[in-house]
């Protein structure tokens, strides 16, 4: 086993997929030219000690005490490092040792841009692997390829069974592994478009050489925390809600919308007919549908042939949805998106859990810095105080996780 290794993990950027993946349904996505470096050296005893540059904090966890029964405040960044070592060491006994493992970032937290969930990928990577874990004959088994594992470690963050590998407590969010595959997956210069449950890829769309993608971080931050991870839930959960009412009806045992959608061509018609109209379940329902169903493969086909008046209308589609659909968005995120497409983006749209966030912006590569400043400047116009934290950064597809020798 190695005594040092270091992995470099992206967040991600969610074109197109809002809610979409848990329940079966597919996503427009890519890695990010930012992320995590996690960086691991063994210990000769069973310390685990895991230090954030960002949160300027280090934890230590005793790999032979009993687990505590409570965690550090929710949402405290230490409950994302015990929910990875705990399902690691419940899956894999035998394959831990102490370790010093460093965390640096230049990703934006609480974004939209899945800082936690790249956390959670770079802490089981670098862990993992110092710890002989991908040697382990229940990993092998199971996690076959990059798609099995982003599947695998999007069930560590929610606590789900994955195969054999019996679930443990999780972070208390009922996502899916988009992010996770977005992180692994992605390719350089490239849109990816997978299908979930179980994790599919679908297609490949190579990013226009002479567009950029600038990202605005609205100052309100993106927490799955308190009253925003209910608020999250209730997004997550109606999903479930639905499936509930169908199987009921039918007598079927669907796990997710899109096996309802996928079982016959007249699935989706029926299914409407069985929920109340005017009801947040009915705005879900057709918010998965049309993002799933046609938006998203409609979006690549335009993406593919350079039609980025299409993709645009596409992507304006969405954001509705997600407006009057999934009731993510704030007045901040809205504004944003709006903005963005009066100062002439070919494409703009909210991303991520919502209730904030960030607000991706497709613009022509040589205006991308100054189409940024003048967008954030209008927006601090007329939102003075999220507008003073607000920040932006320019990005393109990048790389998905990797090793970072040396």
């Amino acid at each position: 086993m190695p005594q040092t290794v270091t992995w470099f993990v992206p967040g991600r950027v969610e074109l197109l997929g809002k809610h979409t993946d848990y329940a079966g349904g597919r996503s427009l996505l890519a890695a990010v030219d930012r992320g995590h470096t996690v960086a691991a050296r063994a210990r000769e005893d069973r310390l685990l000690r895991v230090t954030s540059a960002i949160a300027r904090e280090t934890i230590e966890i005793d790999l032979d005490a009993p687990e505590p029964a409570e965690r550090m405040g929710a949402g405290h960044w230490s409950g994302y490092v015990r929910t990875v070592v705990d399902r690691l060491r419940a899956n894999f006994p035998g394959h831990s040792r102490g370790a010093d493992i460093q965390v640096e970032s230049d990703l934006p937290l609480a974004a939209g841009m899945s800082s936690s969930s790249a956390l959670v990928v770079g802490l089981a990577l670098a862990f993992g692997e110092l710890c002989g874990m991908q040697d382990a004959p229940a990993f092998r088994e199971v996690v076959t390829d990059r798609e099995r594992l982003a599947e695998y470690l999007g069930c560590v963050e929610n606590g789900q069974s994955y195969g054999s590998l019996a679930g443990h407590r999780g972070v208390g969010t009922f996502g899916g592994s988009e992010d996770h595959v977005a992180m692994l997956c992605g390719r350089a210069d490239e849109m990816v478009q997978y299908a979930f449950c179980p994790v599919r890829s679908e297609a490949s769309v190579p990013f226009p050489e002479d567009r950029a993608i600038v990202m605005a971080v609205s100052g309100v931050q993106a927490e799955k925390t308190g009253s925003a991870l209910e608020r999250y839930n209730r997004v997550s959960l109606s999903a479930r809600d639905i499936v509930g009412i169908w199987n009921e009806r039918t007598g079927r045992r669907d796990a997710t919308l899109g096996d309802i959608v996928t079982g016959s061509s007249g699935a989706a018609d029926e299914l409407r007919g069985m929920i109340d109209p005017g009801t947040y379940l009915m705005g879900r329902l057709v918010q998965f549908l049309e993002e799933s169903e046609r938006i998203i493969p409609a979006a690549s086909d335009a993406l593919a042939t350079g039609d980025l008046a299409t993709f645009g209308s596409l992507v304006d589609e969405s954001q509705q949805l997600a407006e009057e659909g999934l009731g993510n968005q704030t007045p901040e995120t809205v504004a944003l998106q709006r903005l963005a497409r009066e100062l002439g983006a070919d494409a703009a749209s909210a991303f991520g859990a919502g209730f904030g966030g960030s607000v991706w912006a497709m613009v022509p590569a040589a205006h991308a810095d100054s189409f940024a400043v003048e967008w954030l400047d209008r927006y601090a116009d007329a939102f003075p105080v999220p507008g003073r934290a607000a920040t932006w950064l320019v990005t393109r597809p990048g790389p998905p996780a990797h090793r970072v020798e040396g």
